[in-house]
């Protein structure tokens, strides 16, 4: 079983309230092969919701404690994302999950990049705080970006 972002599902939970649908994603969804989560709603989030970015560092800095997930008008939302982390972690476990595709750039989700923290539009290598922890956990993590590449693999594996 594999677990995707939630909005790469069609799911309408992005901060904007929108999706970013992959419709071979979402047919897994529906043919039982794939669970989506949503580590900031896990976490309480609204939809729609302010944006936020990591500044400071990355994901794996947030867990250590030199990073900080603030929304756009500065308000620290770091607990947040980390409980949200936690909590669709749990729910991974609950359906045998060992492998994800995340959605890239997100400050929960990003596999290789996040915003850089200013709200610029500006990215930089790095990964997001629910990516952090998955790996941390032994999931195996791939953004979105690499559907394309790794779903044969993951059926050569069984996964899928």
């Amino acid at each position: 079983m594999i677990g995707i972002s939630a909005c790469l599902g069609g799911m309408a939970c992005r901060y904007d309230g929108g999706s970013q649908t992959i419709a071979e994603l979402v047919h897994l969804v529906e043919n039982g092969k794939a669970v989506m989560i949503c580590p900031e709603v896990a976490g309480g989030l609204p939809i729609p919701r302010k944006p936020a970015e990591i500044v400071g560092g990355d994901g794996l800095d947030v867990w250590l404690g030199s990073a900080k997930v603030l929304d756009n008008s500065g308000f620290d939302v770091t607990d947040i994302y980390q409980a949200g982390a936690k909590q669709a972690y749990h729910q991974l476990v609950d359906k045998q999950v060992t492998t994800l595709i995340l959605k890239e750039k997100s400050p929960s989700c990003g596999v290789q990049q996040i915003y850089d923290g200013a709200f610029s539009g500006h990215k930089i290598a790095g990964v997001g705080v629910a990516t952090a922890y998955f790996r941390n956990q032994g999931i195996v993590v791939y953004a979105d970006t690499e559907w394309e590449t790794v779903k044969s693999s993951l059926s050569k594996e069984g996964i899928l």
